[in-house]
């Protein structure tokens, strides 16, 4: 059974940064390679919103608006993990990350806290 792993959260102050990792285990034949990979958070009382997602091909990549510029997605396939690297974090930004594969398999998410 395929699990995503994601790690990298922590508190952090604002304008500070952190690089969250995900990585998958429990099946061998399963790559995050073949999958386009999204990167979601849900901050209390709030619903889970995209903040970011990269394709299995090309790479392409998508950031919401409310991250442009501060957030990037990257892979590395050799390493088979996605990392969203978050720069000049601010409080809003403070949540549950999840990373999700081809919008079937996620994590059990990781805690981003802002706040000085």
């Amino acid at each position: 059974q395929v699990q995503l792993v994601e790690v990298g959260g922590g508190l952090v102050q604002p304008g500070g940064s952190l690089r969250l990792s995900c990585a998958a285990s429990g099946s061998s034949g399963f790559s995050l390679d073949d999958y386009a990979i999204g990167w979601f958070r849900q901050a209390p009382g709030k619903e889970r919103e995209g903040v970011s997602c990269i394709s299995s091909g090309d790479g392409n990549t998508y950031y919401a608006n409310s991250v442009k510029g501060r957030f990037t997605i990257s892979r590395n396939n050799a390493e088979k993990r996605v990392y969203l690297q978050m720069n000049s974090l601010k409080p809003d930004d403070s949540a549950v990350y999840y990373c999700n594969a081809g919008n079937t398999y996620w994590g059990q998410g990781t805690q981003v806290t802002v706040s000085s």
